[in-house]
């Protein structure tokens, strides 16, 4: 039986919580995540895991929050005039609004506090903060390198 080494295009199933146990994500009640090992599209910390596992594996990682989505950054919140929101966008805590940066990428800001007449959003990751602990189990290697 292969492991799975850089390079190769893998499905896995992971559970994720925080510290405190709370879980933020799993991929148990839907297909397996599925991508290639190295590519830079998830955690590198969490790629670099699969690393090594056999198919029917499981393996438990603890990523720190700046090896994960990095720590809270202060100057990603800000405080808006409330007329710079349009008019239909109905403003409540926890909404996610999406807007164009200058060189073209979509940020997405969430609201975290309305006042009379400012809006505080926010632009950090949800989990920047946060250490985060994986259970991953390596379900199938579709494609060796």
């Amino acid at each position: 039986m292969s492991t799975a080494k850089l390079g190769d295009k893998v499905k896995v199933h992971y559970t994720g919580v925080l510290d405190d146990g709370t879980q933020f994500d799993t991929s148990l009640e839907r297909e397996p995540l599925e991508f290639v090992i190295g590519e830079g599209m998830l955690i590198k910390s969490f790629e670099d895991a699969v690393i090594g596992l056999k198919t029917g594996e499981n393996k438990n990682v603890h990523i720190l929050a700046r090896d994960a989505y990095g720590l809270r950054r202060e100057d990603l919140i800000a405080e808006i005039p409330k007329s710079n929101i349009p008019d239909d966008i109905k403003l409540e805590i926890g909404l996610r609004l999406q807007m164009q940066t200058k060189d073209d990428q979509t940020m997405v800001l969430k609201v975290v506090e309305i006042s009379e007449d400012k809006v505080t959003l926010d632009a950090n990751h949800e989990l920047a903060g946060e250490n985060l602990n994986f259970d991953i189990e390596l379900v199938e290697i579709t494609e060796a390198a």
